[in-house]
């Protein structure tokens, strides 16, 4: 936003044609409202109300205010004023699951409305209707950000949520074998589906890599000799890499198996979401929208699946009804899936806690609207491209994984010292990416990061 201030020594203006609306963007008066009070006070105009003052005490000219900030724009400038006060704040430009995004300063004070805030389990719904209703919200937003039918009530975090779609996956076969996961699945996921498949009993394959995405030859011959429960896949892949996965799902389900789509939840506002793909079941960490990084979570796990899935499915789900006098209402719904009811056969009871991230997502979603978040991933989209061409064009850099797209997150092989060089990056005020291999840095850029910030990271690891 780049408009000119406002003239504050100016009689109060309204907005004509708007059904009397408040003149400025915060002020909850309208001009109705206004008048009313005029009238109650005796006075024709607001400026009646200062009559008393002298003419020689007024201030007459502009108010010389610079022109209005973006709120994005308005914290970097406190933020510099506060620097050399404050501990140093690392520019980010490291990911691997965990982003630096925007979210509206408004979001922290709508989260702890009463009718939201609670740390209980919405049992009662005669008392809980604020939490089941926002729970719904974020199910239907969930539903619609991946193109599937069903969404829980949220999970932990993007890891678990990946490991109990491969329950899922196992718990739905009836002659499987095993379960195939990606060697381009997030690492710090891997380890979690293998601590809940070790102890579950449930054997798991990788299928490798080849030139940083999954390697359909090794797929599709794991897929031939059968008894494949489930595959999971991650969309953007751990390198950032955007991967095809044209004719998957088709092929695990010959197998009876469950296509899981482990995705990136922001990037969903422009990638072709897991229900375009025929994913069963699309799972992730929310963190991206708009949740603050704060050291690694909390985050909030994400998980949607087809209809036919719905009683394989942990966790809470909310749904509308109508109570005895008519009126809109929120229930939980099978009920009979979760421990209280079922304990022996029930699948995974998923703390009512964690809703608390849930609803810092509903809320971010609903204030940036589908605009907002596709806005968002193009800024994000087109920094990460813009990155990637100035540090290869320095000469001390190359693509890690040559021709393969990505979206806002990359790998460049480094010819010199890595840690050398993130640790001069870090002298120099940056967190520049994540180390994941003895030459290989991956970065990754939000909207958050400037064209200015871009330049600057690309002059230090040029030298």
């Amino acid at each position: 936003m780049s408009t000119p201030s406002q003239k504050l020594s100016t009689p109060l203006p309204t907005r004509e044609g708007q059904g009397g609306g408040s003149a400025f963007k915060y002020f909850p008066h309208t001009e109705e409202d206004l008048q009313e009070m005029l009238k109650a006070t005796g006075v024709k105009s607001v400026h009646d109300l200062f009559a008393d003052v002298p003419e020689a005490a007024r201030f007459k000219r502009e108010y010389n205010l610079p022109d209005a900030l973006s709120e994005t724009d308005l914290r970097l400038f406190f933020e510099q004023l506060t620097h050399p006060l404050n501990a140093q704040q690392l520019i980010c430009f490291a990911g691997a699951g965990c982003y630096d995004h925007y979210a509206p300063s408004v979001v922290q004070n709508i989260i702890q409305r009463s009718e939201f805030l609670t740390s209980y389990t919405p049992y009662q719904a005669e008392i809980s209707q604020g939490t089941l209703h926002y729970i719904f919200e974020y199910q239907s937003m969930i539903a619609e950000l991946t193109g599937l039918d069903i969404s829980n009530a949220s999970m932990y975090d993007g890891a678990t949520a990946t490991a109990e779609a491969m329950m899922m996956a196992w718990g739905n076969a009836k002659k499987a074998t095993r379960v195939l996961v990606s060697e381009t699945l997030d690492p710090k996921v891997r380890r979690v589906v293998d601590t809940y498949a070790h102890f579950h009993g449930v054997p798991l394959q990788l299928i490798p890599a080849k030139n940083g995405a999954l390697d359909r030859e090794a797929l599709d011959k794991e897929l031939a000799e059968g008894g494949v429960a489930g595959v999971i896949v991650q969309q953007p892949n751990y390198y950032g890499i955007v991967e095809d996965y044209t004719g998957i799902a088709d092929a695990v389900h010959e197998q009876k198996g469950l296509f899981v789509i482990n995705a990136n939840s922001s990037d969903l506002a422009i990638l072709k979401t897991p229900g375009e793909w025929d994913a069963d079941v699309a799972v992730g960490d929310g963190q991206s929208l708009g949740i603050p990084m704060t050291f690694g979570g909390p985050g909030v796990g994400f998980m949607a699946c087809t209809e036919k899935l719905i009683r394989k499915m942990p966790g809470r789900i909310v749904g509308q009804t109508l109570d005895n006098r008519g009126q809109r209402a929120f229930v939980l719904t099978l009920q009979a899936r979760e421990q209280h009811i079922r304990r022996q056969k029930a699948t995974s009871n998923i703390c009512s806690n964690q809703s608390l991230m849930a609803l810092y997502v509903t809320i971010y979603l609903s204030l940036m609207g589908k605009e907002g978040l596709r806005e968002a991933a193009e800024m994000s989209y087109a920094g990460a491209h813009s990155l990637r061409d100035k540090l290869v064009a320095t000469g001390k850099f190359q693509d890690t994984f040559p021709g393969q797209p990505f979206f806002n997150e990359f790998c460049v092989d480094y010819n010199g010292d890595l840690d050398v060089l993130l640790e001069e990056a870090t002298e120099c005020g940056y967190l520049a990416g994540i180390k994941v291999g003895e030459k290989t840095l991956m970065l990754a850029v939000t909207e958050q990061r400037t064209p200015e910030e871009i330049d600057e990271l690309c002059e230090i690891l040029g030298k």
